[in-house]
């Protein structure tokens, strides 16, 4: 297994990713860390699985979430991977996306113990997480450095593998573009998230622009995000 790879030239949305890692038609399907949902709704509107549940630890966004217009087979429910209220075998498959960095450090264990818990012998574990490089990066680092929390994530699905609680399947690394069409967009998508408080002093505030701002096109900003996908399968 390896952290990173500095050879990516699969730049695609990342639905091409999983619906060509995972068996979704039918499946009971457990996201953890949904944040605003895109992804939930996004499988959900794919129409192939049979239930989703959405976990949010987030107060605030949980309770927008549950305002959505969510198709019936989708249930949100307030909660963390460390800790996550369903049943032993529950799911065929658990997503990640970008969320196990947020888990905190000396939780990470116990997320990945809950996710066996609650997937049957056979089932899926999918954990995205950024990969600490690229341009988009270099801007968040600034104010939020993440370089130790995803060392640690990845650590955490290193030992899940060497103990025998979950195989290996496959790694992928792909870039998924981003694009804001302005500095606005990107104040309130990234630096005003509910979920992590960002405290810019006036200086680096500026710093941060400026930055963002020497990659402004006619058409907005572009980033190619790399991203690493751990698929593990849990022995059954």
């Amino acid at each position: 297994m390896k952290i990173s790879n500095p050879d990516i030239d699969l730049v695609c949305d990342e639905r091409d990713i999983y619906t060509r890692l995972l068996p979704l038609e039918n499946a009971d399907i457990l996201e953890l860390g949904c944040g605003k949902a895109e992804k939930t709704l996004a499988i959900a509107k794919d129409g192939k699985a049979r239930t989703i549940v959405a976990l949010e630890v987030d107060e605030i966004q949980h309770a927008e979430n549950l305002r959505c217009n969510a198709p019936a087979n989708v249930r949100f429910q307030l909660g963390g991977a460390q800790a996550i209220p369903a049943a032993d075998r529950a799911f065929d498959v658990v997503f990640m996306f970008k969320s196990l960095h947020h888990v905190p450090l000396e939780q990470m264990d116990a997320a990945m113990v809950e996710i066996h818990r609650v997937l049957k012998p056979g089932g899926l574990a999918y954990l995205s997480e950024p990969v600490f490089a690229g341009e988009f990066n270099e801007i968040i680092r600034l104010f939020h450095d993440e370089q130790a929390v995803r060392e640690a994530a990845f650590a955490a699905i290193v030992r899940a593998v060497a103990t025998g609680s979950f195989e290996l399947a496959s790694q992928t690394f792909f870039a998924a573009p981003v694009h804001f069409e302005t500095f606005a967009q990107f104040e309130n998508n990234v630096l005003n998230v509910t979920h992590t408080r960002h405290h810019l002093d006036e200086t680096l505030y500026r710093q941060v622009r400026q930055k963002f701002m020497r990659h402004m096109t006619p058409t907005g900003v572009n980033f190619d995000m790399p991203i690493r996908v751990d698929l593990l399968r849990k022995p059954g």
